[in-house]
């Protein structure tokens, strides 16, 4: 059986200046699957407590009408940037989708700069707080490097170059642009009723009062969603922090099954990079899409 701490030793030894593709795909694939992704769905509700990004967004109905899709959409395009590296060709015609997607909104580099900080302090600090071992700098040092290079290729400008830096763009913008809008409250509702359709409805009221408590409490009152007993607040800390201590004793993912997410509720058969975006744009895209595109098989759900 191999060691739990094979890929720790493995990143040990590799350089983040170089091997950031490898070290990345490492922490999202097989040391921190679950920690990334709930860092990032947090991340993506950090978005709604600036109410110009929340009004764009809830004007798009895209939440309240394809919502599940939407969620597929925006985790089906951080898959395909990451998966075989940031400038390989397939992360390069995802890219390119997304840059199609955004340049329908008039979208200021601000704002862009903020929601990509959210991407990478989102999950550093959650695999931070309740991951099963404690991130090693080169882990921190590759996440940063592969989300420059992402956000280079989206053209954004005056990009951050070190997580401090990052971490610095994401808490000072949050202080000066959180602020309570319906607009959030409506976005923030209508992801929190994606993620509950999951399960049965009888235990539906309690994921969402579980989705709440896991906010900050600022950004709880941007996204004007009502407050939870601190009972459940601290319930839910010491069971997430008891999760990574009995994590830290199971054995490690097998080096054949790497994470994926789960996106057959929307793409039952597979997906093409073209797929992934507004629907009401398709003709348009597959008209304007060059670019090869690959036929995935519906991703398996991991652990």
């Amino acid at each position: 059986m191999r060691s739990r701490y094979a890929n720790l030793r493995r990143i040990e030894k590799l350089d983040p200046e170089v091997d950031y593709d490898e070290i990345f795909q490492l922490v999202a694939y097989y040391e921190f699957p679950w920690e990334v992704v709930q860092g990032t769905s947090i991340a993506f509700m950090r978005d709604y407590g600036v109410p110009s990004i929340s009004d764009l967004l809830d004007r798009t109905g895209r939440f309240e009408n394809e919502g599940q899709k939407r969620y597929d959409d925006t985790v089906l395009i951080g898959y395909e940037y990451a998966v075989e590296g940031v400038d390989s060709d397939r992360a390069h015609a995802s890219i390119r989708r997304l840059n199609q997607i955004h340049g329908h909104y008039g979208i200021p580099n601000h704002e862009f700069r903020y929601v990509l900080a959210t991407t990478l302090v989102g999950p550093v600090r959650f695999i931070e707080k309740y991951g099963w071992r404690p991130m090693h700098p080169h882990e921190v040092a590759a996440m940063t490097k592969v989300t420059g290079r992402l956000g280079q290729l989206m053209g954004i400008k005056d990009l951050p170059t070190t997580y401090a830096e990052y971490a610095a763009l994401h808490d000072a913008y949050e202080i000066e642009h959180f602020a309570y809008d319906p607009s959030n409250t409506r976005v923030a509702e209508a992801s929190i009723r994606i993620v509950t359709g999951w399960y049965p409805a009888p235990v539906q009221p309690l994921f969402r009062r579980v989705t709440i408590a896991m906010l900050d409490e600022p950004l709880r009152v941007a996204l004007g969603l009502p407050k939870q007993p601190a009972w459940l607040v601290a319930l839910l800390d010491r069971a997430l922090r008891l999760r990574g201590r009995v994590i830290r004793h199971l054995a490690p993912r097998a080096q054949d099954d790497p994470y994926r997410h789960d996106a057959r509720r929307t793409y039952p058969f597979g997906y093409t990079i073209s797929d992934l975006g507004p629907r009401e744009v398709s003709s348009e895209r597959h008209a304007h899409a060059p670019d090869p595109v690959h036929l995935h098989d519906a991703p398996r759900q991991g652990a």
